[in-house]
């Protein structure tokens, strides 16, 4: 007789597929939940670094100072979108994936589904409006900031040609940034 899905995984060990499912579900939230912390903690680095910076600055005097925002921003930037990218493959694998096959375990109706919340809040009528939101404030912290000390830096004049190229380099990273970000606000993510 074939073993139902619900029958041990091997012989003795009394595991069920769901339960291996409802684990793989628990270790994919905490790492989400993780991630989470970390990424959001990223933006309060972000300040903190860019007001370091800016008080430097002024407090010396030397406009060239104003040439670490762009690399620290850039770093920080291109961490928390990565991580943003990974905590919402996260809810895309647990809605598309697990959810359904946890389901079919579960031999739930098709009105009903496993892991409810996953696409639930996702419907909400504000949702496209706080990713809208959520992008300028990105934008904002990682892109324009770091844009607007190179155009301070550029306009204090005084400016070395090996500090203009690296100046201009870093405008590049940061517009490459920039482009990642806009790319990865999907509304629908």
């Amino acid at each position: 007789m074939p073993e139902s899905p619900e029958s041990p995984s091997s012989p003795g060990t009394g595991v069920t597929l769901g339960q291996l499912l409802l684990a793989e579900y628990t270790v994919l939230k905490d790492e989400q939940k993780t991630r989470i912390g970390f990424r959001d903690n990223l933006l309060y680095v972000t300040l903190t670094v860019v007001a370091a910076v800016l008080a430097a600055t002024a407090q010396a005097g030397q406009p060239v100072m104003l040439l670490a925002l762009p690399p620290v921003c850039v770093v920080l930037g291109w961490t928390y979108l990565i991580n943003d990218q990974k905590i919402s493959a996260i809810g895309t694998y647990v809605r598309e994936e697990l959810g359904p096959r946890l389901g079919l375990l579960a031999q739930l109706t098709s009105e009903q589904s496993a892991f409810g919340w996953e696409s639930a809040h996702r419907s909400d009528t504000w949702r496209r409006s706080r990713k809208a939101v959520q992008l300028a404030v990105d934008l904002l912290a990682f892109c324009v900031v770091p844009l607007a000390g190179l155009t301070v830096y550029w306009g204090a004049g005084d400016i070395s040609a090996g500090l203009l190229v690296l100046s201009v380099v870093e405008a590049v990273g940061v517009a490459g940034l920039a482009a990642q970000v806009v790319a990865y606000a999907r509304p629908n993510s």
